[in-house]
């Protein structure tokens, strides 16, 4: 129970054309980011797990750009993304 209260998580969006970075379009803790997590997974969503990285950005208000001094690492989360695409083609 302990360790469901501590579970984080944050759901990312990227649409190259529109977007200057990533936006947080989800984020919560413990119950919520059970529901993230079961919404990502059952929408064929690939799920990275990060736990530091999602502490910074589950404050980050809803539907706006990752802050500029996570870009490095919300780097490294889309290119696991595209990696695993480019696999399953």
């Amino acid at each position: 129970m302990e360790d469901d209260l501590l579970r984080r998580a944050v759901a990312l969006k990227y649409e190259k054309e529109q977007d200057a970075a990533p936006r947080v379009v989800a984020a919560g803790q413990g119950e919520i980011a059970n529901r993230i997590i079961e919404q990502a997974s059952t929408s064929g969503v690939p799920l990275y797990q990060d736990g530091s990285l999602a502490s910074l950005l589950v404050n980050t208000p809803l539907n706006t750009e990752i802050p500029f001094e996570l870009y490095e690492s919300v780097a490294e989360v889309l290119l696991f993304v595209y990696r695993l695409d480019q696999r399953l083609k």
